[in-house]
């Protein structure tokens, strides 16, 4: 069983999508997601500066974009499943929605974050190891959220700057601290503004039901309803990503192999450790292709609703 997964936020690097743009077709449809996304994703993903591409309103409709031009150039899936704005690549490559709905809804996502960030001085914080439960109770003693649970000792929290500098003060038992580069708290109760611009969007998307397997980050499920999936995309914004229970999910179904699109390497290395026997490729340049293509006539079944 073949599953795709897509990166979120803080996957990008400067120039990761010129090599990409050089197959045929690619250049092509990413310069039309650029009207879509009202930012020229091209430039940005070739010479784009590292400050450019970190902020949130490019990096977002940037990742998607990439997932789903390289997704098209493969063979299809078993199952899929995004990481936090990978959600939108993911549900596009289920079917749920079309690649420019998804392309539309991420700038939407990313714009609306963006703006959000602007009301209170907001940030994040990857605590690496230590015991799971003694640091959520850390972190909820600091009044922050865990945004990112992922699984393999690696948990995200977001709350104000006063917040994570308490929490950096006294840091968990057995923990490392890595704060992270980004404009706020995502995934916590501070983007509320943003869910409610992202659910005015999503109202004039006609969702289908997915064709393949789709799992959710709210709770590691299969999601079996096109209106389901939008209603917890949207709600996900200020919600938990619960990535550790995705990939129990992964384990569960007796997921074979996993291919990470670009920029890829976070979530291949998060599998590495959860998913031991599962073959992982991180999916980073095109001279990678034909590995990826193995990997998918090997493992995707000959009927992907099988997979459910």
């Amino acid at each position: 069983m073949l599953i795709f997964t897509a990166p979120g936020q803080g996957a990008q690097t400067a120039g990761f999508l010129s090599p990409w743009l050089e197959l045929p077709g690619v250049a092509e449809q990413i310069g039309a997601w650029s009207e879509l996304a009202g930012r020229d994703l091209i430039r940005l993903g070739t010479t784009g500066t590292a400050d450019e591409i970190t902020d949130t309103s490019v990096a977002q409709p940037l990742l998607v974009a990439a997932a789903l031009a390289v997704a098209a150039l493969l063979g299809e899936p078993d199952a899929a499943a995004g990481h936090s704005v990978g959600e939108l690549a993911a549900g596009a490559i289920a079917g749920v929605l079309g690649g420019d709905d998804a392309i539309m809804l991420t700038r939407i996502r990313g714009e609306s974050m963006a703006a959000a960030t602007d009301a209170e001085p907001t940030g994040m914080i990857a605590v690496l190891g230590g015991e799971e439960a003694t640091v959520l109770a850390a972190i909820a003693d600091d009044g922050l959220t865990p945004a990112n649970i992922n699984g393999a000792g690696q948990i995200v929290a977001g709350g104000t700057l006063a917040q994570l500098e308490a929490f950096a003060a006294s840091p968990p038992a057995g923990a490392r601290l890595r704060p992270l580069r980004v404009a706020g708290a995502f995934h916590t109760g501070h983007m509320a503004p943003a869910v409610e611009a992202l659910a005015r969007a999503a109202a004039g998307i006609v969702a289908k039901d997915p064709a393949i397997t789709l799992l959710s980050n709210a709770d590691g499920g299969v999601v079996t309803s096109g209106l389901n999936w939008v209603e917890r995309v949207v709600a996900q914004v200020a919600a938990s990503v619960r990535w550790d229970l995705c990939m129990a999910t992964m384990s569960d179904m007796g997921v074979s192999a996993l291919i990470e699109l670009p920029p890829a390497g976070t979530l291949a290395g998060m599998a590495r450790r959860a998913l031991p026997g599962v073959e992982i490729l991180a999916l980073k340049s095109p001279d990678q292709l034909d590995a990826a293509r193995e990997l998918v006539a090997a493992h995707a079944r000959l009927d992907p609703k099988d997979a459910r």
